[in-house]
């Protein structure tokens, strides 16, 4: 009988049949406190995919974290059937305890892979994610939100160019799937590019603030992604729509300060020319200023801030 080698996560080693949870640590506080990244891990006796599952990228981007710590609860990972998974609820463990989308030295962590051992405390983390946990997955779904104040529609992102990401977005299915480049840096582009490894980007709801539909529909794709790998024996439903394909988006922006307010949000399609919101002068003198959609297509993205400067992203457009 050949011997049957572990799968190796940061100091853990787990056999097929074999779940746990291992903490990678992340640095350390000023006082000398480490700071670790717990991540669970469950593995199948039957062999099949390994999928990373990760939020938090950004500190205060709060429904990914939800939505993976419900998977948790909800034991959607516990029985799998086949393959491995690897679940990261929240990777930015300084960004989160300061409510910030950045790490202290102001350094974002998905503009820094795939980071180094000896560089700033952003790229360390980026280096022990890819070094422990990418290096060993076939798939990894990265769980974001809009910044701040900005909503983003429930959508899965994927790189153009890469067609195993689109299948698993389709298996994903969620209410807009986007073919867009990923940041230079970014956890996805340098995964694809040094690592020859598909990653999905989720985006769902605004940083800071739960929003329901968006924890629902991360929950439930992950569900169906799972399930269409046979990774998953219970049946999981489809959603009585079609998604929405995105190949090109633009923002629309504020031409000029003050206060805003939408008339059409995200989640709806918009025609060129029609009004979608309203910029109004502060001090009641200049007259409003109507915002007009620059071309036909659907909103995936808008800005909940009531004032805005001039140049503000106001309306994400895809099409």
């Amino acid at each position: 009988m050949s011997e049957i080698s572990p799968l190796i996560v940061a100091n853990g080693e787990f056999y097929p049949g074999q779940s746990g949870t291992v903490e990678l640590v992340a640095g350390q506080l000023p006082s000398g406190n480490p700071v670790s990244i717990r991540a669970h891990v469950f593995r199948s006796y039957k062999p099949g995919p390994t999928i990373l599952f990760i939020g938090g990228v950004h500190g205060d981007e709060i429904n990914g974290v939800e939505i993976l710590r419900l998977g948790l609860r909800k034991k959607v990972f516990a029985n799998i059937a086949a393959g491995t998974v690897v679940v990261v609820p929240l990777l930015n463990v300084y960004g989160f305890n300061s409510f910030s989308r950045d790490v202290p030295d102001g350094k974002d962590v998905n503009r820094s892979f795939p980071g180094t051992a000896t560089g700033s405390l952003a790229s360390r983390i980026a280096h022990g994610l890819s070094k422990n946990l990418l290096a060993h997955c076939d798939l990894a779904v990265d769980f974001h939100t809009g910044g701040r104040g900005v909503f983003n529609y429930p959508q899965i992102r994927y790189s153009p160019d890469d067609p195993t990401a689109l299948e698993a977005a389709l298996q994903f299915n969620p209410p807009v799937i986007l073919s867009a480049k990923a940041p230079v840096k970014s956890l996805r582009r340098s995964a694809q590019k040094s690592l020859g490894l598909s990653v999905l980007t989720y985006e769902g709801g605004e940083n800071l603030r739960y929003d329901g539909p968006s924890i629902h529909e991360g929950l439930n794709g992950i569900r169906r992604l799972l399930a269409a790998r046979e990774m998953l024996s219970l049946k999981t439903q489809q959603p009585d729509r079609e998604p929405v394909r995105v190949t090109a988006s633009s923002w629309v922006r504020a031409g000029r300060a003050g206060l805003f307010q939408w008339s059409k949000r995200s989640g709806y399609p918009v025609r060129k020319g029609e009004p979608i919101g309203i910029i109004h002068d502060p001090h009641g003198v200049r007259p409003n200023k109507r915002i007009l959609s620059p071309r036909n297509g659907f909103i995936i993205g808008h800005n909940n801030a009531a004032v805005v400067s001039q140049g503000d992203a106001l309306f994400h457009i895809g099409y």
